[in-house]
Parts: structure tokens; sequence; C-alpha cells
């Protein structure tokens, strides 16, 4: 029986870098994707390696058709079929008011979180699909939070994308629950991640944590939990649903 496989975009650090430690532990074969800093996913991948599990490291850019390609063809080639896949590569810019942001902002915003999601579906679903000779598989997106919230006077951008996940997170569970795949997403609130330097403002956390229900900011290792649930056939009937992994925000 081949040991399961799975694609963990944006896991060089983070949420994904701890979903990826995680996977591994729980004995999947693990394709680690980063984009710039492959000094961070290779440390990923040799931590995986030293407690005996299997993983490599690929550059792309997901919002690049090309380079998604190329991502499920050398996982698929060095590790072999893609069983899982778990769209958390996003990207945040600057605190910024709408009537602020120019066009390339948002195209960055929308073509990374949201058209990088759909091309790493589209590919995990060519892969998994038993419609199309697959032998089913599941697929977690990284949602946010700040879908519902909004993200007011921040990043309206970065929430509208996530809102969009969800949005197609409940239309795909939909489309290809007969095909033996599963799609479902995580929300996280407020999470100790470097995601928020890339907002201008790495102590985010600390700030807002006042206006979180349970008075502290989450880890990494706490979102993990839920997306490898989500993964697992604890949760074999879950589909198109969400888990917040939010202190109650």
């Amino acid at each position: 029986m081949q040991q399961p496989v799975i694609i963990i975009t944006g896991a060089g650090r983070g949420i994904g870098a701890a979903t990826a430690k995680l996977a591994a532990a729980k004995g999947y074969a693990v394709c680690v994707n980063y984009l710039h800093n492959q000094s961070s996913a290779q440390r990923v991948v040799e931590d995986i390696i030293r407690g005996g599990g299997k993983a490599l490291a690929v550059a792309a850019d997901v919002a690049i058709e090309a380079d998604v390609l190329r991502l499920f063809k050398t996982a698929t080639e060095q590790l072999g079929s893609v069983t899982a896949l778990v769209n958390n590569a996003g990207i945040l810019e600057t605190q910024m008011r709408v009537d602020q942001m120019e066009i390339a902002r948002l195209q960055r915003v929308f073509n990374t979180n949201i058209i990088g999601s759909f091309i790493c579906a589209r590919e995990a679903i060519k892969c998994m699909s038993t419609r199309l000779g697959g032998n089913g598989g599941a697929i977690v997106n990284l949602s946010s939070i700040a879908a519902q919230l909004g993200a007011p006077n921040e990043y309206v951008d970065y929430a509208a994308s996530k809102g969009a996940i969800d949005a197609m997170t409940i239309g795909l569970a939909k489309e290809v629950a007969d095909q033996g795949i599963r799609v479902n997403a995580v929300r996280p609130g407020v999470i100790y991640t470097d995601i928020h330097a890339s907002g201008g403002e790495a102590g985010r956390v600390d700030r807002v944590k006042a206006t979180v229900p349970m008075q502290r900011g989450g880890t990494a290792d706490e979102v993990a939990q839920a997306i490898m649930w989500l993964l697992s056939t604890e949760a074999s009937y879950v589909t198109g649903t969400f888990i917040d992994v939010s202190g109650g925000r």
C-alpha cells in the first residue's frame, strides 16, 4: 500500500511548517513547497527526515501555472501519487485603507491567495479523482477569520481573498464529493506567525489579543491540528465545512 502523499504550499514557515511536521508524524510523505526561503524549507525537510519521515522541498510560485504543474509533477515522481493538499500559501500586504490600494497590490494578493489555490486544487483533483482514475483524497484550504470580520483599515483585500476561498471550498466540495475527494477549510484567527510582519506590524497579535474571547493569540501547531483532523479518516463524512481556530473571535 502506497504511503499517503501530501503537498503543503507555503510550508517553509509558520502554519505550513507546523502542518508539514505533523503530517510526517502521522505517516505522510511530505512535499514542502516554498517561494523564496529555501533554507527555511530545507530545515523543515531535515527535521522530518531526522524523525524517520520522508520529505522534499520544492520551490514554486503558486500564482504561476507552470510552477504549480512542476510542483505536482515533482511530488508525484519523487514521492508518489498525491492524496492530500493543503492550500496554505498566502500573502498579506502592508496595512492600508482601500482608497489607498493600487491595482498591482490587489493583483498580487488575489493571484496568490485565490488563483493559486484554484490552480493547486485543480491539479490535486486530477491526481485524486476516482472519475479520473485516482483513489480519492482530501483538500484543506486556509481561509481566515478575516473573511468574516472584513479587516477594515488594515487589509480588506486579504479578507476578501479569504472570502473567495470560503466560497471556493463550499462549491468545490459539492463538485467533487462523488469523486472520492473531500474539501474543507480552516479559518485561523490571530496566530503567532511571521505573516504579521508582512503587514507592517510584527507585534499585531499582542495588540489585538484582548479582542479574543480566550484573551490570547493562537499557535501554528493549534491550526495544524485542525488541518490534519480534516485530512484524517476521522473526518471521513466531513466536506464543505469550516473549523474556526480563532479563540472565539
